[in-house]
């Protein structure tokens, strides 16, 4: 277990040990805040970085010019780090993502397009009609009979939007999710971690080599004709092809989960939304305010010293941890019972998405998606319950990402 705020209080020297499974995120946020702006902390495979968690400190870092994404030019303890450390994926990854500046911006520019909110518009009777087909699988289980609604329906659907947008083929599919899911977990051992990196980049590029070979109007496309004119290395090709599918795809599937999750466990808003007197959209602003489905992203360095005061300086070449997740839940933002589940708070501020250059492209590709899932669920399923009242689900073994890995339920209750 990490130690608790005191303890760091009484140690101050000691870093904060995160728990590689992410067993209990937003109480390891809320023990982070009280210690202070920044955070010596322990991550997974024993690497050392400044984690931040408090709203104002967050947007303070991210919007800060002195803060790199760049692991190259600002990262001069990365050959330090473990082999098979569980964040090397993400940390490490070729693209726009691990960029800084005109490079950054340059490198996303060639996806962006694809995210534009009417491009996004165009796409939700595609989405609605996939929706309907998942949920109509799902109506058809006998009464009483318990579905998995992750596997089931958040997982399938949004994984089959990522891939159309961008060209994946169907029979190929399957198991570049199941890839992502087991790249993000932060807990697994050090072979395992290798194994699964070498798997996935496999898979991104024989993915590559196909669509090079069966080129089509769709962003995999686009990203191929951009490495064609030598624009995009081939090793930038791959990173932005597992940035797209990993966070277009496990970022909508934890929104739709918790949202759902939350509804079913304050039935009182459930019973609104399908009444019509609550919005989904208000459903998924809160859900990503309170239960937000990424909780870190590494990560950061300083180009030069940044001092945030309360004993927080962090020196140049040091790596920073943003959790991003943590800030929805800041009491000085929200003061108002912050860990409650409440759609109908004035304000839903959050950091969900990230904040500046770097905020996510698809965000109103996610927002969309939970909209229409909860929309089309409980138009369907109005009586969905959960299948363990009162059971917490299991959470995702990540540090990196936030939700439940399953969420069983009861389409129709046994009568």
């Amino acid at each position: 277990m990490p130690p608790s705020a005191n303890e760091h209080r009484n140690e101050p020297a000691c870093p904060f040990r995160m728990d590689p499974a992410g067993g209990d995120l937003q109480t390891e946020a809320a023990e982070l805040r009280q210690v202070g702006p920044a955070v010596r902390a322990v991550l997974p495979g024993g690497v050392v970085a400044w984690s931040v968690t408090r709203y104002e400190s967050i947007k303070e870092l991210v919007s800060d010019p002195r803060v790199s994404r760049d692991f190259r030019a600002h990262w001069p303890d990365r050959d330090r780090v473990p082999d098979g450390w569980t964040l090397g994926a993400l940390t490490f990854m070729e693209g726009f993502l691990n960029r800084y500046g005109e490079e950054h911006r340059r490198l996303r520019r060639m996806v962006s397009p694809a995210f534009t909110p009417k491009r996004v518009r165009a796409l939700e009777e595609t989405v609605r009609d996939r929706a309907r087909v998942l949920i109509a699988e799902m109506a058809r289980s006998a009464p009483g009979d318990i579905v998995d609604l992750r596997s089931s329906f958040s997982w399938p659907l949004t994984m089959w939007v990522i891939c159309e947008l961008l060209g994946v083929p169907d029979e190929r599919r399957e198991a570049l999710g199941a890839a992502v899911d087991a790249l993000l977990d932060t807990s697994a051992a050090p072979e395992r971690a290798l194994e699964t990196r070498g798997h996935i980049y496999r898979l991104l590029v024989e993915l590559a080599e196909y669509k090079r070979e069966h080129p089509a109007p769709d962003l995999t496309g686009d990203l191929t004709a951009y490495e064609g004119r030598g624009e995009l290395s081939s090793e930038e090709l791959v990173g932005t092809l597992l940035l797209m599918i990993g966070a277009g795809f496990e970022t909508a599937v934890n929104l739709i989960t918790s949202s759902v999750h939350s509804l079913l466990t304050h039935p009182e808003h459930r019973e609104r939304l399908t009444r019509g007197e609550l919005s989904a959209e208000e459903v998924v602003e809160e859900s990503l305010r309170r239960d937000p489905p990424v909780m870190h992203l590494p990560m950061r360095y300083a180009i030069e010293d940044i001092d945030l005061g309360e004993g927080a300086l962090i020196r140049r070449g040091e790596a920073i941890l943003v959790g991003f997740g943590g800030g929805g839940r800041d009491p000085e933002l929200h003061p108002e019972s912050p860990d409650l589940f409440d759609p109908d708070r004035e304000s839903k501020e959050h950091l969900s998405f990230g904040f500046g250059a770097h905020f996510c492209v698809g965000a109103h590709l996610a927002r969309l998606e939970g909209r229409v899932a909860l929309e089309e669920l409980f138009a369907t399923l109005p009586d969905l319950e959960p299948a363990a009242p009162g059971a917490e689900p299991p959470r995702i073994p990540s540090i990196i990402v936030n939700g439940p890995a399953e969420l069983p339920v009861i389409p129709h209750p046994a009568t």
